[in-house]
């Protein structure tokens, strides 16, 4: 069970990048920074949660490299694009960790753990148990059970998704949304 109160800066917060950050391209990928489109509220949200998160982290599966759709200088562009756009607003991203693999059995493709471990390995004193994952797919929610942590569900995606679900602690309609339960707590 997910207890808002509980959250303070000895907490690590996991967010998928699109359809959580940004709208989700239906059936395609965010190619360059002029398609990429926060959604309303966002900026300001990552500023309510930089205050109560100790570490934010993004994980985002990027097949569209593997597929050659995308080159890795193109995902940086956009992820140095959105940094800045982020903190000018007085939020923060702690880091990015991405997988471009196109096989789903690799360590690091959601929904398996990797990513996690490779934020583990870079801030050691991320606590999975004091840790929770922002995400549009239940291969977001499925990755955080599969690390140890709490889930978010985003309705931005799948508003239909079927709720109670197992691998679901709490489900909001966004992000802000998120960010202002917090506040309330």
């Amino acid at each position: 069970m997910l207890d808002l109160t509980q959250i303070d800066k000895s907490w690590t917060l996991f967010l998928d990048r699109d359809g959580v950050i940004n709208h989700e391209k239906y059936q395609d990928y965010v190619y360059n920074y002029e398609e990429f489109i926060f959604y309303e509220g966002v900026p300001e949200a990552l500023k309510t949660l930089a205050s109560r998160f100790g570490r934010i982290v993004i994980t985002t599966n990027q097949r569209g490299i593997g597929k050659g759709l995308m080159t890795e200088t193109d995902l940086h562009q956009i992820h140095a694009r959105m940094l800045q756009d982020i903190a000018a607003t007085g939020g923060r991203i702690d880091k990015i960790y991405y997988c471009t693999s196109l096989d789903n059995d690799h360590p690091n493709r959601k929904p398996n753990p990797g990513m996690a471990w490779e934020a583990i390995k870079d801030f050691p004193e991320i606590n999975l148990q004091k840790s929770l994952i922002v995400g549009n797919n239940i291969s977001d929610m499925e990755f955080g059970r599969n690390a140890g942590m709490h889930t978010v569900f985003v309705k931005t995606t799948h508003p239909q998704q079927p709720l109670p679900n197992p691998a679901i602690d709490l489900a909001v309609n966004g992000l802000p949304e998120f960010a202002k339960a917090l506040q309330l707590t």
